[in-house]
């Protein structure tokens, strides 16, 4: 069964940070989202001016953040000592976990910054897990070409090319995420088998692309929400596309959210606030 077209988020302009400029799909509204994925955004500038001032020290609990990086050159510490580049093509993989606090900085002052971060919830028995990184460089994701020209690049879950699973560097997390990077020349099909327990989106962020059958137009720079099935089914136009799938098992869970923290109940909310403004993020 194809999957269709059945929601659009629109990207909406709006700044974080120091006062990155950057556009948010899902998670612009609290109630927008898609379990288990609370946030996206997509930052993408020319001009220092978006980007520069970064995203200074900032605390989270009770969830995962990924960035993926089309372009530039960041920098990520936190208070527990570690650090890592993430440059072009890179992925950090982030477990906030019961509590982290962590800056990325841009070590670029000009050129071209893009690039993703994506923030997927944990399950509640998780939510106070060791927090940890995955930084995970462009030469260790794998990249599979696809016989129309294309190309399909694997960062989490895995597809299959030709008879040969290709499998991405994220594996073993709860909600099973899936996470692809595809390419496509002009007028050219593709298709990929997802799991129908899962919840899954697109975004397309160049050229021209049609989902479903019968395929309709999906416009740039919007989260489009996928409805029941379990293939994937899309077309580029005259320009070709390029776009991200993500897929992945929905909790069904409650969720409260204050800020950069996300628990299941407002009590634990509140314990987050308390824990933070006492410093026990840093002696946890």
């Amino acid at each position: 069964m194809i999957r269709n077209i059945q929601t659009i988020i629109p990207g909406v302009a709006t700044s974080d940070g120091a006062g990155v400029k950057l556009r948010r799909s899902l998670g612009g509204q609290q109630q927008v989202r898609l379990d288990p994925f609370l946030m996206l955004d997509e930052f993408s500038s020319n001009d220092p001016n978006d980007y520069v001032a970064g995203f200074p020290a900032h605390p989270h609990r009770g969830f995962e953040t990924v960035t993926y990086m089309l372009e530039g050159h960041m920098l990520h510490e936190d208070h527990l000592g570690n650090q890592g580049h993430l440059k072009t093509g890179g992925v950090q993989w982030m477990t906030a976990g019961r509590g982290i606090i962590h800056s990325e900085m841009p070590q670029q002052v000009s050129g071209a910054m893009r690039g993703f971060q994506l923030w997927i919830n944990l399950p509640a028995q998780e939510k106070m897990k060791t927090p940890g990184y995955q930084d995970i460089q462009a030469e260790d994701i794998p990249i599979t070409s696809l016989q129309n020209g294309g190309s399909v690049k694997v960062i989490a879950g895995s597809y299959e090319n030709q008879g040969q699973r290709v499998s991405g560097p994220i594996q073993g997390i709860t909600t099973t995420p899936l996470f692809l990077d595809v390419h496509l020349p002009p007028h050219t099909s593709f298709e990929h088998s997802i799991a129908k327990e899962l919840n899954a989106f697109i975004y397309a962020y160049e050229g021209d692309l049609e989902i479903g059958s019968p395929l309709k137009a999906a416009p740039k720079q919007s989260a489009i929400v996928l409805g029941d099935g379990d293939c994937l089914q899309v077309k580029s136009g005259s320009t070709g596309a390029q776009f991200i799938v993500l897929a992945a098992l929905p909790l069904h869970e409650p969720i409260v959210q204050y800020g950069p923290f996300v628990m299941n109940t407002r009590a634990e909310i509140e314990q987050a606030i308390d824990d933070y403004q006492n410093n026990r993020f840093v002696t946890a």
